[in-house]
């Protein structure tokens, strides 16, 4: 018979725990236990048989596959909780009726387009390192940008000893003191805009993501969410899978 078991964080992950990472550190920290015993990193479980629980909730399949976006504003932390006691996305959602995740991060002071599943694969897909699917910002700096420094910033800015890839760059406006600019990245580093422009000594004042693939922000309020359409899941797990291959060639 074939092995019908899979890998616990894999499992807790597709069921809308959080990412496949988070669901090991909680596993590691002694968070999980699989039929009353504490789990540990790299266990197997049979989801038909066994129980699984996270701070003694047990865990259940989950029956719908929810798919969102939310217009995140500034202040905001993307997690579902924070000991610290700081507003987090979680409280944007309550009235999801299931529990979700985030995929992929914004960080405090960012806005706009943030997506969010209870589903494994497609977060997964999304902010895989090799699926690359381009994420479109509108960032206002400060107090503008020369020729020779958005040639650096197409090009590749070296963060942490590693160079980022080739990142879009055009102006779309300008006034004294301030410019505004469209990014498009394909990598998704942390806070790596920011510290690109940081890099070149320029301010940002504002950054917003607009767009994730050929899903866009729109006009949703701050602050709101609404759930994707399938043709609009579709899309974007077609570009992961289109990325995935040229990377390949």
């Amino acid at each position: 018979m074939p092995d019908e078991k899979v890998r616990l964080h894999k499992y807790l992950a597709d069921n809308g725990i959080a990412s496949r990472r988070k669901c090991e550190e909680m596993i590691a920290n002694g968070l999980v236990t699989v039929n009353g015993k504490k789990a540990v990193v790299g266990d197997k479980i049979d989801p038909k048989h066994d129980r699984v629980s996270v701070q003694g909730r047990k865990i259940a399949a989950q029956q719908t596959l929810r798919y969102i976006m939310l217009h995140k504003p500034r202040g905001y932390i993307t997690t579902m909780q924070d000991e610290q006691g700081r507003r987090c996305v979680a409280e944007l959602v309550q009235d999801v009726g299931v529990r979700l995740y985030p995929v992929g991060r914004l960080d405090r002071e960012s806005e706009g387009l943030l997506l969010m599943t209870n589903d494994g694969a497609f977060s997964n897909a999304m902010t895989h390192p090799t699926r690359h699917v381009p994420k479109y910002y509108r960032v206002t700096i400060r107090p503008g940008i020369t020729d020779e420094q958005l040639a650096a910033f197409n090009g590749g800015i070296e963060l942490d000893g590693r160079k980022t890839a080739p990142a879009d760059i055009r102006v779309l406006e300008k006034q004294e003191g301030r410019t505004v600019v469209e990014v498009t990245l394909h990598e998704g580093r942390n806070r790596q805009i920011r510290r690109m422009f940081e890099a070149l000594g320029i301010e940002v004042a504002r950054l917003k993501r607009t767009a994730v693939g050929s899903v866009k922000l729109g006009m949703l309020p701050q602050g709101k969410w609404r759930d994707l359409t399938s043709d609009e899941v579709r899309k974007l797990m077609l570009a992961a899978e289109r990325n995935t291959k040229h990377d390949r060639v």
